[in-house]
């Protein structure tokens, strides 16, 4: 693939800053540096190569998201061998649910390297787990599966895959509400509404609602967050209730 030479191919102070950053984060040394240049491009750059084709982190993040499933995958099949494919599912999932990729990418600094035109204060909190798998994706097309599958032990699965504590960790307490009413046979509803107020990004507002009574509310900057939200504070209104007809 044909790059941009204006991007890529300048051999300046910032390069070499660039590529003792990737060296530290990686924890080896990144053979071509253009690859990892475009695990930072944000599409508001609207930047592309000499074929026309768009210069950004997206396909890399693709790749990344495979990379790091089947990684993952392969570790959970070989450390749980009586794990069936439902347990081993569930297990990936909490290890590479939005949250926890979110957080991997914060604790690396990665927004730091990211070029865009939109500021970074405006970007949302999943940018962080994006680029993360967009590193992925740069590590594999640079160097394949075995350094790539080095990165994930020594940033993920070393330091935060411990078996026991994740079959406790919840990943969605929406889905745990929802499950409870469905099992109790109780009506419940999610009312979501636009709630701009003075915030500068917009926010919306929602009600859970149990058996016609308000059972939770939340704010977030998305519908989804906000539903989230108000399902975890209703669950630990309801744990006491809940907890007794799980066991």
């Amino acid at each position: 693939m044909k790059f941009s030479t204006k991007i890529f191919n300048s051999h300046s102070k910032a390069d070499g800053d660039f590529f003792l950053e990737m060296k530290k984060i990686l924890g080896f040394k990144p053979k071509n540096i253009n690859i990892y240049k475009k695990a930072f491009l944000h599409r508001s750059l609207n930047k592309k190569d000499l074929n026309g084709n768009p210069l950004n982190y997206e396909r890399l993040e693709f790749l990344g998201d495979a990379m790091l499933g089947t990684i993952i995958s392969k570790h959970l099949y070989n450390e749980v061998p009586d794990g069936d494919e439902g347990y081993l599912t569930k297990m990936r999932s909490k290890i590479v649910s939005r949250k926890h990729l979110n957080e991997l990418g914060r604790d690396l600094k990665l927004l730091n390297l990211v070029e865009s035109r939109i500021p970074k204060s405006h970007f949302g909190e999943n940018i962080h787990g994006n680029v993360f798998e967009a590193v992925i994706g740069a590590i594999y097309l640079d160097r394949g599966y075995h350094y790539c599958e080095k990165f994930i032990n020594q940033r993920v699965i070393e330091p935060y895959v411990d078996i026991e504590q994740l079959e406790g960790k919840v990943i969605s307490y929406k889905s745990l509400v929802i499950e409870w009413c469905q099992k109790q046979k109780k009506n419940f509803h999610y009312d979501v509404y636009e709630d701009t107020g003075n915030d500068e990004l917009k926010h919306f507002a929602v009600k859970l609602s149990i058996e016609d009574r308000i059972a939770a509310k939340a704010r977030a900057t998305s519908k989804k967050k906000a539903e989230e939200k108000a399902s975890k504070r209703a669950y630990f209104a309801l744990q006491n209730k809940i907890e007794a007809t799980q066991s």
